[in-house]
């Protein structure tokens, strides 16, 4: 089985590594001292196991977790015990080490990884999404204008109406934003906060917790940030 290791700390990674060599299944493949390099390389590369640690600095274990479509399969190593509970409503993850981990709980841990490999259903066939066009018909003042969707910059709520920021101009329209994002194609539009849905293809910068589009800086929410990091195309 083929894994890797993720943690801040340098000596946690070498338990965990050395921990790893007294089983013979066990391929450590390659170790990360944080989540978004883990990420980057968990895109490109066919993984079985991350063994990660759940509080390390900017981006966290659970941020990874969230942020992967497709996990493998996870044994988060940490200190804090009190995690233990809401660590299980996550699929990916089968086993959770607190250290110092011995090695009698390794191998506890192995035996469910390799349950947890037997039985992993194979992923299902990819839906494919129905074709909504290339643009769409706001009414503004009784009169239907179109706006062709790469023309979008992004959309804001603002009470009972929607802003919707074009490369030209903005038009008002008294509508929700739950209502058009179903309405706009999900390859090219994504919910970044309550208030905000961008087109993800105008992105000209992150930074923290904020985008950057033409010149307006808009807002990243906690809950929405695993998805715009998993859809960016990582170097």
């Amino acid at each position: 089985m083929n894994c890797i290791i993720v943690d801040d700390e340098i000596a946690a990674r070498a338990i965990v590594k050395q921990l790893c060599s007294k089983m013979p299944e066990l391929d450590v493949i390659e170790e990360f001292d944080n989540a978004i390099d883990a990420i980057k390389f968990l895109n490109q590369h066919a993984i079985d196991v991350v063994f990660l640690d759940i509080h390390m600095p900017g981006f966290t274990g659970v941020d990874l977790v969230q942020t992967l479509k497709d996990p493998p399969r996870i044994v988060l190593t940490t200190s804090d015990t009190d995690f233990a509970i809401d660590a299980y409503q996550y699929e990916a993850i089968v086993d959770y080490l607190v250290k110092p981990i011995t090695l009698e709980r390794f191998e506890i841990a192995i035996r469910k990884i390799k349950n947890a490999l037997a039985i992993r259903p194979k992923a299902n066939a990819v839906e494919e999404t129905p074709d909504i066009g290339e643009d769409l018909y706001i009414n503004i003042d009784r009169r239907l204008i179109k706006l062709k969707f790469n023309e979008i910059l992004f959309i804001e709520a603002k009470g009972d109406y929607i802003e919707i920021k074009t490369d030209k101009e903005p038009f008002r329209v008294h509508t929700t934003l739950k209502k058009i994002k179903e309405k706009l194609p999900e390859k090219t539009f994504l919910q970044i906060h309550r208030s905000f849905i961008i087109n993800f293809k105008k992105i000209i910068d992150i930074e923290d917790n904020s985008v950057l589009i033409e010149k307006s800086v808009i807002p990243i929410s906690r809950s929405n940030r695993p998805e715009l990091m998993r859809r960016l195309n990582l170097l």
